[in-house]
């Protein structure tokens, strides 16, 4: 295998390799979609759509309980102009809280409400047990494991 210098070692690229790849990229996307697909037909959903849910979820995971609005949107599939335009929708609706930024005055940052923190458990505790529902009848306890060591290890070479 040729060697890429400081970077480390560069994978030699063959057709099979480029279709191996493209075809496990196409299940783990299709997988996704199924799933997802699934959970958002439960009932739960039809009083806070996922996306919004998935903000006050992502919300509720910020350790100090505030987040810049840029930080959270690298944890969300939307684009910057949708998420500030479905964070007015959740102030308004009194889930969410903004202010500006405390180090720097130029960005906002975003909190839950007491109102926010309580929808976002109420549908959290139904919406863990319907992906359980989905996935159990698949994938048996050690295989789940499996999957999320494999995403797991995905996901800290996509942040490095």
């Amino acid at each position: 295998m040729p060697t890429g210098g400081e970077s480390g070692p560069v994978p030699v690229t063959t057709g099979a390799s480029v279709r191996q790849s493209s075809e496990t990229w196409e299940s783990l996307f299709r997988a996704q979609v199924g799933v997802m697909r699934r959970i958002r037909q439960d009932p739960v959903f039809r009083e806070l759509p996922i996306g919004e849910y998935d903000v006050l979820f992502n919300l509720s995971r910020c350790p100090t309980g505030w987040t810049r609005l840029n930080e959270l949107n690298q944890h969300l599939l939307i684009s910057q102009p949708s998420l500030s335009r479905m964070v007015d929708r959740l102030e308004a609706k009194k889930l969410l809280q903004k202010r500006p930024a405390v180090a720097d005055h130029r960005g906002v940052e975003l909190a839950l409400t007491d109102e926010g923190r309580a929808l976002q458990r109420q549908i959290g505790s139904t919406h863990v047990h319907r992906i359980q529902e989905v996935l159990a009848p698949m994938l048996s306890p050690a295989e789940m494991d499996q999957l999320k060591a494999l995403t797991d290890r995905i996901n800290a070479h996509l942040d490095d």
